[in-house]
C-alpha cells in the first residue's frame, strides 16, 4: 500500500500513519489465517471428529469413517443386509464435496454427494431385497475426512 506523504506531527514525527498501515495489514493476516483450516487433514483424530460429526445410529447395517488422501475410491460391503427402508447419513470436512454410491450385489441403488462442511446430510435408501450391499465414497477434492452409516428406519 501506497500512501501519500504525512506532514510531520509534533517532533517531526510520522509514526501515526505507518501505525495505522501496519495495524491493517495485521488485520489482513488474521482474518487470512482464520480462514485456513484449524488443522491438517491428514494428521486429524478420525475417531474424536466422528464422535462428534457423526456419532453411531441404532441399527446401523454398514458404517465407515476415514480420510481421503487421494481421488482414489474407498469401498466398504456388508453381506446378509435384510430388504427395507434405510437411512445413509453422511458428514465431512475439508471443504469440497464428497459423493456415495449405494449398490445391492452389484446394482446401484442410488448416489448421494455432500458438502464437506461439517454438517450432517441424509439420503433415504431403499434396499429391494436381502443381499451384499457396498458403498463407494470418493472426492475429487482431497484431502477430506469423512464418516458415514447406512442405518434401518
Amino acid at each position: 500500500m501506497l500512501f501519500p506523504p504525512t506532514p510531520p506531527g509534533p517532533l517531526g514525527c510520522r509514526a501515526p500513519r505507518r501505525l495505522l498501515a501496519g495495524a491493517a495489514a495485521a488485520a489482513v493476516v488474521l482474518a487470512a489465517t482464520a480462514c485456513s483450516p484449524a488443522g491438517s487433514i491428514e494428521s486429524a483424530d478420525v475417531p474424536a471428529w466422528q464422535a462428534t460429526a457423526l456419532p453411531a445410529a441404532t441399527g446401523t447395517v454398514l458404517a465407515d469413517a476415514g480420510k481421503i488422501l487421494n481421488r482414489d475410491p474407498i469401498v466398504r460391503a456388508a453381506s446378509g443386509v435384510p430388504a427395507g427402508s434405510y437411512t445413509l447419513t453422511v458428514s465431512c470436512d475439508g471443504g469440497g464435496k464428497m459423493f456415495f454410491a449405494v449398490s445391492l450385489d452389484g446394482k446401484q441403488l442410488a448416489e448421494a454427494g455432500a458438502a464437506c462442511n461439517g454438517s450432517r446430510e441424509t439420503a433415504k435408501i431403499t434396499v429391494p431385497a436381502t443381499g451384499a450391499v457396498q458403498i463407494s465414497t470418493q472426492s475429487v477434492d482431497p484431502p477430506l475426512i469423512y464418516a458415514y452409516h447406512l442405518a434401518a428406519e
